[in-house]
């Protein structure tokens, strides 16, 4: 069985936030991984569904627990293309997820920001590929703002 890197995972999770993007939507994307395979793909989706809780993470959650038949989310990984907000973090510890693999970080709006805390048992790694995570950031924005 080949065994994947973060890098890759992530590339798919850009993948997702660049099909957001085309949608007209904030460009984050999320994974979810099982067993080194992709078990939930998902991208944000609150234009589309006009819910302001349509974040990536939260697609994600759902989709890997329908996919896993549980609601815990015990020895899966998350990759997403920006760090979670506060809601996020919420959803993401209720979940006990085991790990989460963040592109970019966000100072203004992520949830260490806020104070936010993750389960005691999921770890966190920030800075895969993050400079093409926070570049579609920036271009999301500055086209939207000219």
């Amino acid at each position: 069985m080949t065994i994947f890197s973060d890098e890759y995972f992530m590339q798919i999770a850009i993948n997702q936030a660049k099909e957001a993007k085309e949608k007209g939507e904030i460009p984050v994307g999320a994974i979810v991984v099982a067993n080194n395979q992709i078990i939930a793909k998902s991208h944000n989706l609150t234009e589309l569904l006009h819910d302001v809780t349509a974040h990536a993470e939260i697609q994600a959650i759902s989709a890997a627990a329908n996919y896993l038949n549980a609601k815990y989310l015990k020895n899966c990984t998350l990759y997403v293309t920006l760090e979670p907000c506060q809601m996020c973090a919420g959803a993401l510890y209720w979940s006990q997820i085991s790990h989460i693999v963040c592109g970019a970080e966000d100072s203004k709006r992520g949830y260490r920001a806020f104070g936010g805390k993750l389960h005691p048992k999921t770890t966190i790694k920030y800075g895969v590929l993050e400079e093409e995570c926070r570049n579609l950031m920036i271009e999301f924005f500055t086209k939207k703002r000219t």
